[in-house]
């Protein structure tokens, strides 16, 4: 059994998956807190089929781009576990289950939503059971997300930045159908498919696993709180 989350926006979504089986899904969107319901809804989910936590033979999260505080809840719940039992833990970009949810073979504009009036953005395409990254994810401006559609024409937007961010793009000339809502937000269920465990496991591993983050945070940018000497503000930044 593998136990997958995602926590990269406001809903909190759980997957149970036996091999290519999902055995149940589970999604907790707001205004429950995904800091308070994520413990209960882990053992709920595994107490109706009859499991532990010591039972799951491994974990798998979303690692973003996403909200800060929600992904570090969900890496520092599955990272705990990972720990605890001695099981193996893979990381997700959840933008890329977000692509899984989409149409098969055209070019997906994987989207989330950035506090800062930004959207992330993940070029993949959907094969059958997988996605292929096309360009590193980034994070841009709504303007710039709608010169890349009309630079690629044939392109679909989906995710959970099309609630908030159709109709801007659409104001800025891009064409309703080309943003689809159907993908609320990046599915466990879809983070457990695309999921790898590894073949040996080292508790290393766990330690090592981060955040996808694309950009700073808040905070970091704060001029009122420089970063303590000696550390770079932007270390955590993925790289592409």
């Amino acid at each position: 059994m593998l136990l997958a989350i995602d926590s990269s926006t406001l809903t909190l979504s759980l997957a149970l998956t036996d091999g290519a089986r999902l055995v149940e899904h589970v999604a907790i969107g707001p205004p429950t807190r995904i800091s308070v319901a994520l413990p209960d809804e882990v053992l709920a989910l595994l107490g109706r089929h009859q499991l532990t936590l010591a039972q799951v033979s491994g974990f798998a999260v979303g690692l973003g781009p996403g909200s800060f505080t929600g992904l570090r809840i969900s890496l520092a719940a599955v990272k705990g576990f990972a720990y605890a039992l001695d099981k193996p833990v893979v990381g997700v970009s959840s933008l890329a289950a977000v692509a899984l949810d989409g149409p098969e073979g055209i070019t997906l504009f994987a989207s989330a939503v950035v506090k800062k009036g930004e959207l992330y953005l993940g070029r993949y395409r959907r094969e059958g059971g997988a996605v292929t990254l096309l360009a590193p994810e980034e994070a841009m401006t709504v303007a710039r997300f709608a010169e890349a559609m009309a630079a690629e024409p044939g392109a679909l937007a989906i995710g959970p930045a099309m609630t908030d961010y159709a109709a801007p793009l659409q104001a800025l000339g891009v064409d309703a159908s080309r943003c689809l809502p159907t993908v609320k937000y990046p599915s466990a269920a879809a983070i457990a498919r695309l999921a790898r465990l590894p073949a040996t496991w080292d508790k290393r591993d766990a330690f090592a696993l981060e955040p996808h983050y694309l950009r700073s945070s808040g905070a970091e940018d704060n001029p009122k709180f420089p970063p303590l000497p000696g550390l770079v503000s932007a270390s955590r930044l993925k790289e592409d």
